[in-house]
């Protein structure tokens, strides 16, 4: 009996163990650089700079994004380079990028943000765009050098019809 109440404590305390959660590390250097990089990057967006868009992500294949459009991927930098110049060629004059509910969490080579983006311009029709996204990022520093490694981009879908709910405003 004594031999079964070990068997069944060992397994409960394995168990507790297994779930309890551990603290992640915070770096706060690490989170100011990563909040520097989104401000860096929202600057560049607005001017409908690829190459400074592109200067937070990963090179080669390290990268990949997934955005509102088609492929359901993209992988690697020139992939995701080409989305972003197929994306602001759509527009006429400056995009506005509003970045609201910013959330970072960031250790000593890994980091994470995500947020929600409202994004505001004038397609070349002269039709207005506004329109809100969900967006999360994964940097890896490398180099002494925060990088994006995975971009990820939605919206959220009306089930019923399969189409996107664009007109969705934050609370």
């Amino acid at each position: 009996m004594g031999g079964r109440l070990f068997i069944v404590c060992a397994a409960g305390l394995l168990v507790t163990g297994c779930f309890k959660q551990k603290p992640v590390d915070q770096n706060a250097e690490s989170a100011k650089q990563i909040h520097q990089l989104l401000d860096n990057w929202s600057k560049a967006f607005a001017a409908k700079d690829v190459n400074a868009v592109m200067a937070m992500y990963a090179p080669g294949a390290a990268l990949t994004a997934y955005d509102i459009v088609p492929p359901l991927q993209y992988v690697g930098y020139e992939a995701y380079r080409r989305d972003y110049q197929d994306f602001f060629a759509q527009y006429a004059g400056p995009l506005r990028v509003e970045m609201r509910s910013v959330h970072v969490a960031a250790g000593d080579t890994v980091a994470v943000a995500f947020m929600l983006e409202r994004v505001t311009g004038t397609l070349k029709s002269g039709e207005p765009a506004d329109f809100w996204l969900r967006a999360t990022q994964t940097y890896r520093k490398t180099d002494g050098r925060w990088l994006a490694v995975h971009d990820h981009i939605s919206v959220p879908a009306d089930m019923a019809t399969g189409k996107a709910a664009l007109d969705l405003k934050p609370g």
